[in-house]
């Protein structure tokens, strides 16, 4: 990822709300609503960031990237859910030919009715944002760009599979469930695009391969969910998410219901009612191929100097040491409270 194509911050409205807790504005649509789903755990999040990482930077065509696949789609098969891995060569902007996998696991497979979550899983391949020349061409570890938003999913996996106990040959509700099918997206190849010390152009379709060749071919006919939501380095330290502007012009209502559950569960400090800026990421190809509305939860960091994704983004300083728990907590929080709300 990727790239802001504008930089725009506006407050459009006041919230007096924070994580720490404080009353609501009645003008924030949030009154009345209370707290619902189960408690997200973000050490387990983390373990499942950690784990990725355990693999090493997963590069295109590595055996870490091919183990650490195979990894994800178990962990996913052993919540209970259907795994689809949808295969593909697919070609970056410098000729290389990438084996890329796009990991679909869907929970209540059975309904029509259904929302997606997605995240990207690959490593970049380049620190060429790192502060040290040296470090241009050296793989990025990727715990936030990449790992982060995954184990975020595969924690709300274990939540809803945690829901359920089998009883014999039938399952019994432990806790109200979500009553809409869930599908768990994977993109690979999001992060191959066009390093800046290349001498090539700067091409914005060089970057989100996989999600552009889901969006042409999504793994099931005919498969429109009511929404999507992509997940982006969403475990940095400091992190704050505003709000993203093709994921305003493509699915508004998306984005007010995220940010409303934010203020719900008394995380509205890191999603500001703040607009950032226009990014080329997975969500673009979904929104303008596929026709599904899909916003961007991805930080922006307006008084970073190396970069308004943060000081980690694209150099080696992106492991497990700059994660940090709270971001994760907020954002797998907020996303209980959506998907349970439903």
């Amino acid at each position: 990822m990727k790239r802001y194509t504008t930089a725009i911050i506006m407050t459009t409205l006041l919230l007096t709300l924070t994580a720490c807790g404080g009353s609501k504005n009645t003008q924030d649509g949030t009154a009345g609503m209370t707290p619902v789903g189960p408690a997200f755990m973000a050490d387990s999040a983390y373990r499942y960031c950690e784990e990725q990482c355990q693999f090493g930077p997963r590069t295109m065509n590595s055996e870490a990237h091919e183990l650490c696949g195979q990894w994800i789609a178990g962990k996913f098969r052993s919540f209970g859910l259907q795994v689809t891995e949808q295969r593909a060569n697919l070609k970056g902007y410098d000729g290389t030919m990438l084996k890329s996998t796009n990991i679909i696991a869907s929970y209540r497979p059975e309904l029509t009715d259904r929302v997606m979550l997605c995240a990207h899983w690959d490593s970049r391949p380049w620190a060429d944002n790192d502060p040290d020349e040296q470090n241009w061409k050296k793989p990025v570890m990727a715990a936030n760009d990449g790992a982060s938003g995954v184990g975020i999913m595969i924690e709300i996996a274990r939540l809803l599979n945690d829901g359920e106990q089998m009883t014999g040959d039938s399952t019994t509700t432990q806790r109200p469930l979500p009553n809409i099918g869930i599908d768990f997206i994977c993109f690979d190849a999001e992060d191959w695009g066009v390093p800046q010390w290349s001498d090539a152009p700067d091409a914005s379709d060089s970057w989100a391969l996989g999600a552009q060749h889901w969006s042409a071919q999504p793994h099931a006919d005919g498969y429109k969910p009511r929404y999507g939501i992509l997940l982006d380095m969403v475990g940095g330290q400091g992190a704050r998410f505003y709000r993203e502007l093709y994921s305003k012009d493509y699915a508004p209502s998306v984005v007010k219901r995220v940010w409303q559950a934010a203020q719900v569960v008394g995380f509205g400090s890191f999603f500001p009612q703040k607009d950032g800026g226009r990014i080329t990421d997975d969500h673009v190809p979904v929104n303008q191929v596929a026709g599904i509305p899909c916003i961007d939860i991805i930080p922006y960091y307006p008084d970073c100097e190396a970069s308004s994704f943060g000081p980690t983004w694209h150099t080696l300083n992106d492991d497990m040491q700059h994660l940090d728990r709270t971001t994760l907590q907020a954002v797998g929080q907020t996303l209980v409270q959506v998907l349970f709300s439903e």
